[in-house]
């Protein structure tokens, strides 16, 4: 009943909130960004990252925190960031619109102007996971978080918004089918409502590498990596589908429509593939790897948009910058990086690294030349 009642009067609020005066903000710059993770001990500095951004000519990024070394690194970049409240901050911001303010006072105001922070993902996949208590306390932060860039008059320049899981979905195929879980709905639309009254469109992490890797003997490989095959046939919507992302991404316009929100725009926060991992993940290849994510930049820099949504480009953020050693849980949860850890490049989808590729390899070989050297002067004076 406590469950209810919140949603309920999060519900009323939202529908009873004027917000015609609200001006929406442009988050996202061109159809091209990456995740900047940081969960690793061995990755460059923020300042080197700058500079391997600005030679990728890479202008959106999104961090996962708020990250003080970062955000002073950025200054003056041009490089549009959106920062991440975590999860473990929601119970509080949700029941207090000062500390709402006051982390928007220490986190993102003080690096205005110079660092472009254009947006503050509120949560990461909340609705959908584990912990049911963050999906009662997710609307209301969203709520304080927006309301304290308000009354700084920050509202106009940073987009409040919430990525979402695939799993909020009960159904994703075909397209035309895509619809949002029952328990979910009831925390949703009240999201879904209030984003759609400050200009927010729906983020989702798609991934067709997951989608494969579950279920290799029915997904071609083709179909998800954006190479040639007989695609996918949509009888409602009589629309062809040749690669996977395009179909996630029209899921997701089909849940919207199904529930009201037929205008929302979707951008992808997360996709990716990774070019490692364990003997049960399938797919799981620096070839795989490098397949999608070349074909999925020239996808996106078409500016393009999708089957069911044509006039609309794709935006997507790629995961991620760097492979991150520390990330617990599976190998390919550390092998998602488009960059080593010393910065050369993992595979070439078209970027230079900060270091050639093969400076590891170089390195080895003279270090194994040095050996063979010095041992050989050894035997010699024996």
């Amino acid at each position: 009943m406590v469950g209810f009642f919140t949603v309920f009067l999060c519900s009323f609020l939202l529908l009873s909130s004027p917000f015609s005066n609200v001006l929406v903000v442009q988050a996202f710059t061109g159809t091209y960004g990456v995740n900047y993770g940081r969960i690793a001990d061995n990755i460059p500095p923020p300042e080197s990252v700058v500079t391997l951004l600005k030679a990728a000519k890479i202008k959106n990024i999104r961090i996962y925190d708020a990250d003080h070394g970062v955000l002073r690194a950025f200054r003056g970049s041009g490089i549009e960031i959106i920062v991440g409240l975590g999860n473990e901050y929601l119970r509080d911001i949700s029941v207090s619109q000062d500390r709402a303010i006051e982390w928007v006072k220490v986190n993102v105001e003080p690096f205005l102007p110079g660092t472009l922070i254009r947006g503050i993902a509120v949560g990461n996949e909340v609705l959908g996971g584990v912990d049911v208590e963050l999906w009662e306390v997710l609307v209301p932060a969203v709520r304080n978080v927006y309301n304290a860039l308000d009354r700084l008059r920050l509202s106009d320049r940073i987009e409040v918004s919430s990525p979402h899981s695939e799993a909020v979905f009960a159904i994703t195929y075909p397209p035309s089918a895509g619809a949002f879980k029952e328990s979910v709905l009831p925390y949703m639309r009240p999201l879904l409502h209030f984003f759609s009254q400050i200009g927010t469109p729906f983020y989702i992490n798609a991934y067709p590498f997951l989608a494969y890797m579950s279920d290799p003997a029915h997904i071609d490989l083709n179909y998800a990596l954006f190479l040639k095959n007989p695609g996918v046939y949509d009888a409602k919507t009589k629309l062809h589908y040749d690669n996977m992302f395009d179909a996630m991404v029209d899921a997701s316009y089909a849940a919207l429509e199904k529930v009201g929100f037929s205008n929302m725009e979707v951008i992808v926060s997360e996709t990716g593939w990774a070019s490692k991992g364990d003997e049960n993940e399938a797919g799981a290849d620096v070839k795989n790897a490098k397949t999608y994510n070349r074909n999925l930049r020239k996808r996106l820099l078409k500016k393009k948009g999708t089957p069911y949504r044509p006039k609309r480009p794709v935006k997507a953020y790629i995961f991620a910058l760097f492979n991150e050693n520390l990330k617990p849980g599976p190998t390919s949860e550390r092998n998602f990086g488009l960059f080593k850890a010393d910065g050369s490049i993992s595979y070439d989808v078209g970027f230079t690294g900060l270091v050639p590729s093969s400076a590891s390899s170089v390195l080895g070989s003279i270090k194994l030349l040095v050996r063979v050297v010095c041992g050989a002067v050894v035997l010699m004076l024996i």
